[in-house]
C-alpha cells in the first residue's frame, strides 16, 4: 500500500490494521496502542497543543509510514526491516502476554524509527532538530505516550491473576524496566547524532544497521515467553 499523507490516513489505515487481526495478534496489539496515541495527537493539533503544528503533523506522518513499511513488507512477504523482525516473528506465539507485543513494538518504533522520522522531517521543512519548538514539541508527545503506557501496564496489573500467577509475575519483571519516555529521550539523542551523519552514506548506514541490531535485541528480551 502507498505511504499515507495525512493523519487521518494513518488513523484509518491503523484502524485496517486493528479490524483484519485477531486481537491476540501480537502486531494487533501494538496497533491497538499506537492508534490511540495518533487519535490524541490528531486532536492535540487541533487544539493549538503544538507550537508549531506543521512540523509534528509531517513527523507524525513520517513516523507512521515507517511502522507501515514493516506491515508492507510483511503482508507483501518481503524481508521485515530488522528492527521489527522479533515482532512479525512472534506475533501468533502463544505464551506471551499483550503487554510484551505493545511494548515491542514500540521499542522498534521509538529506538530505530524514531530518529529517521525527526531528521526525514527536518529535512522536507528545510529545518534542523534544534530549531525553534521542535524539541518542546517533541517532549509534549511524552505525556501521551506515558498515559497509553500506564493504561497497558494498569490493564495488565489489574488482573486478579496477577498476585498468584508465576508467568503473570514473571511478565511484570521483564517488563518493568522498559519504559516508553526513557526509550525516547535516548532516540532524541539518536535524532541529533543521525542528523550530523546524514551527509555522509557509509556512517549513516552504519549507525542506522546498529541502531536496528539493538532495537532487535531489546524487541527479543522483551519477547521471552517467560
Amino acid at each position: 500500500m502507498p505511504p499515507v499523507t495525512s493523519i487521518a490516513d494513518a488513523i484509518t489505515r491503523m484502524e485496517a490494521i486493528d479490524a483484519s487481526a485477531p486481537a491476540s495478534d501480537g502486531v494487533a496489539c501494538f496497533n491497538r496502542m499506537y492508534l490511540e496515541v495518533t487519535q490524541q495527537v490528531d486532536k492535540d493539533l487541533g487544539q493549538q497543543f503544538f507550537a508549531d503544528p506543521a512540523f509534528m503533523t509531517r513527523f507524525d506522518v513520517a513516523f507512521a509510514n515507517l511502522y507501515f513499511d514493516a506491515v508492507n513488507a510483511a503482508a507483501g512477504q518481503s524481508a521485515v526491516p530488522l528492527a521489527w523482525r522479533p515482532l512479525f516473528e512472534r506475533r501468533g506465539e502463544t505464551g506471551i502476554e499483550p503487554i510484551q507485543f505493545a511494548l515491542a513494538g514500540m521499542n522498534a518504533h521509538i529506538n530505530h524509527d524514531l530518529p529517521m522520522a525527526v531528521v526525514a522531517t527536518c529535512v522536507d521543512l528545510a529545518t534542523t532538530p534544534t530549531a525553534g519548538t521542535h524539541l518542546a514539541d517533541y517532549q509534549k508527545v511524552d505525556g501521551l505516550l506515558d498515559a497509553a503506557e500506564q493504561s497497558v501496564r494498569q490493564s495488565f496489573e489489574s488482573s486478579t491473576e496477577l498476585a498468584v500467577d508465576r508467568h503473570l509475575q514473571a511478565v511484570e519483571d521483564l517488563v518493568c524496566n522498559w519504559t516508553i519516555n526513557s526509550a525516547r529521550d535516548v532516540a532524541w539523542g539518536n535524532a541529533l547524532l543521525l542528523w550530523e551523519l546524514r551527509d555522509d552514506p557509509f556512517l549513516r548506514g552504519l549507525f542506522l544497521g546498529n541502531l536496528a541490531a539493538s532495537a532487535a535485541l531489546a524487541s527479543r528480551l522483551l519477547l521471552v515467553a517467560v
